[in-house]
């Protein structure tokens, strides 16, 4: 009896939902998304993304919102840049123009626009607004915000106390992706240098860019190396932790990622999200559907460039930089045993073929590319005759068979029921989906079966056929008096209208979150505020004098648009120190001594002194002298 009051107890206990969220930068992609088992997309409108070359017509935001709901799939909108004042209406504009085609959130940076007002739906706090502290989030919590999404750099620990702090928030969190080296929001390298704002989308990624690294002697410490370049976030063994620390929502980075890569990371992550759900009750999907890969999912296998847990343990172990590429590596399949002008040899079976990219170290310990032409016997012959040094590691960055499997290997339906039993003399099928909305028509009183079995047979296959649809055949029910004989083609009509009069049905019956953000007169936890809180707008120095912070400097952006220049500044702050990538991290008992500070990085004739908090393990690049 205890027993059983357990079981119904855990059933009246209302799920978690666990959410997969995919990047898109565009239709074509976010259907991919979709279809290999998303259960949110975020996709930009026609400005204000965060990245100018991913925006989307509103129309195509329309059909995004139109297939997604299909699957109960949500939509959220990225407007997470900052804004110029003249910029806040048309910001708002846009807002209003998706409300109306159905996304389902707002992504935002700029607290100019969340005070000017959007249209009521549930707002998520966009990782630019720099969400590493319980304070910060808390805060958040306090204003309305629906969901904290938080810096790459967090802990374990630290998600664990943010969730302690603000326990209402949802979080979350990046498994997987590009790392940004400066927190999110805090990078003004590329506006300093060259007046492209990474806070207003136009980033010119110069962290990508090789640096050289000098001690205070001039000393060099290591030249030409992508010194600030990360390697990629792959957080794939670290969901259950993630989950116990306050996550619901595990997110893609990519929106200007090709198809290929994005069926492939979410079709991993929805396969590793799957298992945790099946094998804990307290967790739901947070989307309908089921997903019928054809392919093998494998991150390695599209775009990284190398893979890194950063500072999830709250630890980070071994190199975090790609110091040798800013490039895809793609995934190692052995070294070079021999090699001659325009041929190679590994040390290992390879499933190389014809027309796949390669990529190696060669003897100046740049990143050389190569196509393999042809592959003969033990030979890799390539388009390219330089001689690949013999002990390096090679990778296949380009596996155009695994491309084309992941762009065409996914697809998602929707369980149907279907039953069929005769009423008042008229044989009627009813379909019931996941979500038990039900529709029935009518195939009319039918003949006696001759042959009760084969007709059976062939009413089965002809309903079955689900291919081309959004749904899938999970049953078939026949509970009619004696078996009917029905044409093929009667009963392929019956099947059309169904699937017609279903896809209706879910049109109408989605429904979505509203909310409006309450009026709050919560006091924030810092009292002043530097160029740091990139207050760009009226709009935004307003809502931080009315929480209680005074704002002593303008947005970087904003200073430089009125002639001023960065001289002194922090441009990035960084959870990446260089101190630790080289060995003389204090903290680390086997460190290497004789380090001369300061240190310094060169690029272009251009001279960027280094600042280290240990205490804080971050590194700040301060503008150039």
């Amino acid at each position: 009896m205890a027993l059983f009051y357990y079981w119904k107890y855990m059933e009246e206990i209302p799920k978690t939902k666990l959410e997969l969220l995919a990047p898109a930068r565009n239709l074509m992609v976010g259907k991919l998304a979709v279809m290999a088992g998303a259960d949110a997309i975020y996709f930009a409108g026609p400005s204000f993304g965060a990245r100018q070359s991913a925006g989307n017509s509103i129309d195509d935001l329309q059909k995004m919102t139109d297939f997604a709901h299909l699957f109960g799939v949500k939509v959220y909108l990225v407007l997470n840049t900052i804004l110029f004042d003249e910029e806040i209406s048309q910001a708002q504009k846009i807002a209003q123009q998706a409300f109306e085609v159905g996304v389902d959130a707002y992504i935002v940076q700029d607290w100019g626009l969340v005070n000017a007002g959007l249209p009521p739906l549930p707002i998520f706090a966009s990782t630019q607004m720099d969400n590493r502290t319980p304070e910060h989030v808390a805060f958040l919590e306090e204003l309305g915000f629906k969901r904290a999404i938080l810096a790459r750099e967090l802990s374990l620990d630290q998600i664990k106390k943010i969730k302690t702090a603000a326990p209402k928030i949802e979080l979350e969190s990046f498994v997987s992706g590009a790392l940004c080296v400066s927190y999110s929001g805090r990078c003004y390298f590329s506006q300093a240098s060259l007046g492209r704002s990474a806070n207003r989308g136009a980033c010119a990624q110069i962290c990508r860019q090789q640096f050289t690294l000098r001690d205070s002697q001039g000393q060099i410490m290591a030249h030409n190396k992508f010194l600030l370049s990360l390697k990629d976030l792959n957080l794939g063994a670290k969901l259950d932790d993630l989950i116990a620390s306050g996550v619901t929502s595990f997110k893609i980075e990519g929106r200007l990622k090709d198809g290929a890569y994005v069926a492939n990371l979410v079709s991993y992550f929805r396969q590793e999200l799957d298992k945790i759900i099946a094998q804990d009750s307290r967790y739901q999907r947070a989307s309908l559907g089921k997903v019928f890969p054809s392919f093998i999912p494998d991150p390695a296998k599209t775009f990284n460039r190398g893979f890194t847990e950063y500072n999830i343990t709250g630890k980070i172990k071994g190199s975090v930089a790609s110091l040798d590429s800013q490039k895809s590596l793609g995934k190692f399949i052995g070294k070079i045993k021999k090699s001659g002008r325009g041929w190679l040899v590994l040390d290992r079976e390879h499933k190389l073929k014809n027309g796949d990219g390669i990529c190696y170290l060669d003897k100046n310990g740049d990143l050389a590319g190569a196509y393999a032409n042809a592959i003969k016997d033990d030979r890799i012959l390539l388009h390219r005759h330089e001689e690949a040094p013999v002990g390096a590691e090679l990778y296949c960055n380009q596996d155009l068979t695994f491309e084309k499997a992941a762009t065409g290997g996914v697809h998602r339906a929707i369980a149907l029921n279907l039953k069929v039993e005769e009423k008042k003399g008229e044989i009627i099928v009813t379909a019931t989906d996941e979500q038990l909305l039900k529709t029935s028509v009518s195939l009319g009183v039918g003949e006696v079966a001759e042959k009760p079995e084969a007709a059976e047979l062939a009413t089965k296959e002809s309903l079955a056929k689900l291919g081309e649809t959004i749904f899938y055949c999970q049953e078939i029910e026949l509970k009619w008096k004696q078996a009917k004989f029905f044409s093929r083609a009667a009963l392929n009509e019956a099947r059309r209208e169904l699937v017609a009069k279903l896809l209706l049905l879910r049109e109408k019956s989605y429904t979505r979150e509203e909310s409006v953000l309450k009026k709050s007169e919560a006091k924030y936890y810092l009292k002043e505020a530097d160029f740091n809180f990139n207050v760009s707008n009226d709009f935004s120095r307003r809502f931080w004098e009315e929480h209680g912070v005074n704002i002593k400097e303008d947005a970087l952006e904003l200073q430089m648009r009125k002639g001023k220049k960065p001289l002194g500044k922090v441009l990035m702050t960084s959870k990446h120190c260089l101190k630790r990538e080289f060995g003389y991290c204090p903290k680390n008992e086997k460190a290497k001594s004789g380090l001369r500070e300061p240190l310094s990085l060169e690029r272009e004739g251009k001279r960027y002194p280094l600042r280290f908090d240990c205490r804080k393990c971050q590194m700040e690049v301060l503008d150039w002298e």
